[in-house]
């Protein structure tokens, strides 16, 4: 456990994160002092009011006469004036790295481009389903600190790439890149340099979980894993195996549940859910425990799921799609009976969107496109109409529902463009598609 007692430390960024971070180092006896770039940051009124705090702004001088500066995960680490205080030699790491110094327990980390959520939530619900006390946080909404002193004997962490570049002792049991598609290209110079925060979770780790279909998920030779074990549709260590026209789960050799046994259904979830079961049992987690979760998962909200359904039209709130690699999990081998109206937009952080255009250039997909990048995804197929708003595109759309329909907000962008969250987005979308009712 490092020592942090009369250090000068500044923390950059307010929030529940940044208020995990100053309550866990006053704990420490540490000087604390605060930036925040808003000019009223969320969570100021809950700081200590002997707690220097400057707003608006990144304060240079303090930066510079820190011992240590624990970044925001929103702020890039190659802001210029981190950089300056680099070179000045200042230490910078996140709230993860803090973590990861004070926890004596095993960590399973996980991240990837998508899915990353539905697998550190179920990963959790198997241990708790095989009586161990767990702890789950990080990028899921859950400050880390937060986990510590509360007598768990495992965590699961959700871990972004932006919470990876500032981690550094991170020593997992079991760890995971599930994939890699292009993302916050406004904040990389390329997908390599974003694959390869993503492959930091590696670093040290006891087993790597990789993608037998996504090879940038797999160590590259700048990390050190003990052991690799790998998931795949067929060829690989954690597989399905369809037989007698039913689907199994496998590990090895073994069956581990027949998929209609569980609630989650589509492809993209039976990889998830091989996912999580390869790091359960890498981290010792019993197979009953593993099985029950699998059978009583539910999944996430926002994530793919029925929101509402009449006259035989099913809504899905897919708003957590904020990427395209996403939205591309969720087009992939769906099956809708009538047709697929798909609501794309908002703000796609520089991505490129091409990825979408042979899988949505079908005659039943109709694209209602809205937001900041509403225009550029309307020119990816004939069958699109543009929008300002995701109201007025289902208000559009409402009319020309049939039965057999489906009606599915998968945007493929991020939502800060016109909405506070993407759980506002998806929120929002439940409320408009509840309008539809059953005649």
């Amino acid at each position: 456990m490092a020592d942090y007692q009369g250090k000068k430390i500044t923390i950059i960024g307010l929030g529940k994160t940044g208020l995990s971070c100053i309550n866990f180092l006053k704990a420490k006896q540490a000087n604390v002092r605060v930036i925040d770039t808003r000019q009223s940051p969320v969570g100021a009124e809950q700081l200590d009011k002997s707690i220097p705090l400057h707003t608006g702004s990144l304060n240079q001088q303090w930066l510079l006469d820190s011992d240590i500066i624990v970044i925001s995960p929103g702020l890039a680490v190659k802001t210029p004036e981190i950089q300056i205080a680099l070179a000045a030699g200042v230490e910078v790491i996140g709230d993860i790295e803090l973590f990861c110094r004070e926890a004596d327990k095993p960590i399973i980390g996980i991240t990837g481009s998508n899915g990353k959520s539905t697998v550190t939530t179920l990963v959790a619900e198997m241990a708790k389903a095989a009586g161990i006390n767990v702890g789950m946080g990080g990028n899921i909404g859950i400050p880390a600190l937060s986990l510590l002193n509360q007598g768990h004997d495992l965590y699961v962490l959700e871990l972004s790439s932006f919470q990876l570049e500032t981690t550094y002792s991170l020593k997992a049991i079991a760890a995971t890149v599930l994939n890699v598609t292009e993302d916050h290209m406004n904040r990389y110079i390329d997908l390599e340099d974003y694959r390869q925060a993503k492959l930091k979770i590696y670093q040290n780790c006891q087993t790597a979980v990789v993608n037998a279909e996504d090879p940038l998920t797999k160590e590259d030779g700048k990390q050190s894993a003990i052991y690799q074990v790998s998931f795949a549709e067929h060829h690989a260590d954690y597989w399905l195996k369809t037989e007698n026209t039913k689907t199994y789960l496998m590990a090895q050799n073994e069956v581990v549940i027949s998929c209609e046994q569980m609630k989650l259904t589509g492809r993209h979830n039976y990889m998830n859910a091989l996912a999580s079961i390869a790091l359960a049992q890498a981290a010792n987690i019993e197979i009953s425990g593993i099985r029950t979760a699998l059978q009583n998962f539910t999944g996430l909200e926002h994530r793919f799921q029925l929101t509402h359904m009449a006259n035989g039209v099913r809504w899905i709130n897919d708003s957590k799609a904020t990427n395209v690699g996403s939205t591309v999990a969720a087009l992939t081998g769906l099956q809708v009976e009538g047709k697929l109206h798909l609501l794309l937009g908002g703000d796609g952080k520089g991505a490129d969107f091409s990825e979408l255009e042979k899988l949505i250039n079908k005659p039943e997909i109709y694209c209602y496109c809205f937001g900041q990048d509403g225009t550029k995804l309307a020119k990816l197929s004939a069958q699109s109409q543009l929008f300002d708003t995701m109201e007025q595109a289902i208000e559009s759309l409402r009319p020309t529902l049939s039965s057999g329909d489906m009606v599915l907000l998968s945007p493929a962008c991020a939502s800060l463009d016109q909405f506070a969250s993407f759980e506002k987005r998806g929120e929002e979308f439940t409320r408009l598609a509840k309008l539809y009712v059953a005649n």
